[in-house]
């Protein structure tokens, strides 16, 4: 029969999704610290151009949209360094797309691993609550199999079963906050890659206005 074979398999299956769910919180957790790694950096590195970006709009100052444009180590100068070496070749002309064709070649990189977060807070507990089902299932079925199991017989499967949601739970919400978090990082970064294309823009309209040279 049909259900008995799924009862076969819930005598073990309630196992195995405990352990699947330590496996993937042991996965969750490498993702997270090696995305904390990555954006931390980045996201310092932005926070210092944008202040950096303040200034050389306040000083109005060519030179030092050109300064920033050589600090390399950031994704701002970097964006910045290509902008102006679009402007001295081929003037404003085309100067938001390259910023944006930037943008899109960067973001997969800010992105790695978050969707994969984002699923797994979106799904664990349902593995958790299809490991408590099975549980459940499995004490349920020893209780009619066994003819001198009592009311803490039950109680105990019972309890043994929500483990597994109470595991995915404590896989889920992690994940899920990281990746909050992170997303709130790499939002900034491209607001900050936003402001050095405004930066971009009005450095070359002054250009235009001075009639400087190379960059």
């Amino acid at each position: 029969m049909l259900t008995e074979h799924v009862f076969a398999i819930a005598h073990f299956a309630d196992q195995a999704v405990l352990y699947l769910l330590l496996l993937l919180s042991i996965l969750s957790i490498g993702l997270i610290l090696e995305r904390w790694i990555a954006l931390r950096q980045v996201a310092h590195d932005s926070r210092r151009v944008r202040t950096r970006v303040r200034a050389a709009l306040g000083s109005n100052n060519l030179e030092d949209v050109e300064a920033l444009s050589r600090e390399q180590e950031s994704l701002e100068g970097r964006a910045l360094a290509c902008g102006l070496r679009h402007i001295k070749h081929n003037g404003v002309e085309g100067l938001e797309e390259l910023f944006n064709t930037f943008a899109l070649a960067e973001r997969p990189e800010l992105e790695r691993s978050l969707s994969f977060l984002a699923t797994l807070g979106s799904n664990a507990p349902y593995i958790g609550l299809f490991g408590t089902v099975l549980g459940i299932m499995k004490a349920f079925n020893d209780l009619a199999r066994s003819t001198d199991a009592g009311q803490q017989t039950v109680m105990a499967g019972i309890s043994l079963a929500l483990v597994a949601t109470a595991a995915g739970l404590f896989v889920a919400i992690p994940a899920v906050i990281s990746y909050n978090y992170f997303q709130r990082q790499v939002r900034g970064v491209f607001q900050s890659l936003e402001s050095v294309k405004e930066l971009c823009l009005a450095y070359a309209k002054q250009r235009g206005k001075t009639g400087v040279g190379g960059v």
